[in-house]
């Protein structure tokens, strides 16, 4: 696991190609990055699945009640398959924009 913070953010890689043991380590460590906006990059890992994807959805719901953005990087994954209430983009840099726009929808109350 890699972590990397940039302004309001913070990037963590998995490093591992391991989902389930990467969302257990970020889980365990979430209260080291709950003040931030938070980008998932599982976009290293190969065999990704639908699935793997869904198990994030409840750590999303917890951070998004604190009004923090909570994006998922991947690719090779089925994103009509992803629920809506789960944010996944396919590159860092949409990862970025999405936090940008949530952070001016904030800002303006929505």
């Amino acid at each position: 696991m890699k972590v990397e913070q940039k302004g309001h953010s913070v990037i963590i890689k998995d490093t591992q190609d391991e989902v389930v043991a990467f969302l257990m380590k970020v889980t365990h460590e979430y209260k080291t990055f709950e003040k931030h906006n938070i980008i998932l990059d599982v976009s290293h890992c190969k065999n990704i699945s639908d699935k793997d994807i869904k198990s994030f959805l409840p750590l999303s719901k917890t951070h998004k009640k604190a009004k923090k953005s909570f994006v998922v990087v991947a690719n090779n994954i089925d994103f009509n398959a992803v629920p809506e209430k789960l944010t996944v983009v396919p590159t860092l840099l949409e990862a970025h924009d999405i936090i940008e726009m949530e952070e001016i929808e904030r800002d303006l109350g929505f």
